[in-house]
């Protein structure tokens, strides 16, 4: 059983979409951000940067999301959510598991609180988060276009939950990710699943639903 400690949309939407995928057993724990609750001394004491998601693994503590969503799968090899050690296409999903990690997540973070970074030029932050993640859309929508209709070729995997989370994320910027072609066909494919009813429904979510 796992709990997974959760605000609507953010980023435990990958852990708990592939915990859905899997069909793992599990309880949610909402942390209000209205009431600055992610900086409560109770959830500080689980997660010490205050931030979601959190996923208790065997009464332990964890954070990190893409860190999460792979460890979820691997404990769970038969999902076949991500290619097994030593395949063809490990090698393919560890590389963009960490460019969404490293590249176009953060960017939203910029986005989104340019005054933690920044504040003395938020506006100009922003301009430049926004052709940075407007460049990862390219460089992706590229990708499926040749390689598709997965991340992975023909081959779902959780790279593809991870890429609809932060779509999801685009959703009131000016270009949003579905303004590529590609990757307007590619969410539409996902937001087919069972998985993304089912996420929406138990986060309460309803734009972009």
């Amino acid at each position: 059983m796992y709990t997974l400690y959760y605000a609507p949309g953010s980023a435990n939407l990958v852990v708990h979409l592939a915990l859905l995928e899997i069909g793992a057993p599990h309880t949610l724990e909402r942390i209000d951000f209205a009431t600055d609750q992610q900086h409560s001394a109770a959830y500080l004491a689980i997660n010490p940067h205050g931030v979601v998601p959190t996923l208790v693994i065997d009464g332990v503590p964890h954070g990190e999301a893409p860190a999460l969503a792979m460890l979820v799968v691997e404990r769970h090899p038969e999902a076949a959510l991500a290619p097994a050690p030593g395949s063809a296409q490990r090698a393919d999903y560890l590389q963009w598991m960490f460019y969404l990690a490293n590249n176009l997540q953060p960017l939203f973070r910029q986005m989104f609180f340019p005054n933690d970074h920044l504040p003395e030029a938020a506006d100009s932050l922003k301009q430049a988060s926004r052709i940075g993640i407007e460049k990862c859309w390219s460089y992706i929508d590229a990708h499926l276009a040749t390689h598709g209709p997965y991340m992975l070729g023909e081959t779902f995997s959780v790279v593809d939950l991870y890429v609809l989370m932060l779509m999801r994320w685009s959703r009131n910027m000016p270009k949003p990710a579905t303004e590529w072609p590609h990757l307007a066909a590619f969410a539409t494919r996902l937001k087919a699943r069972p998985s993304w009813k089912q996420v929406c429904a138990a986060e309460g979510l309803t734009e972009w639903a």
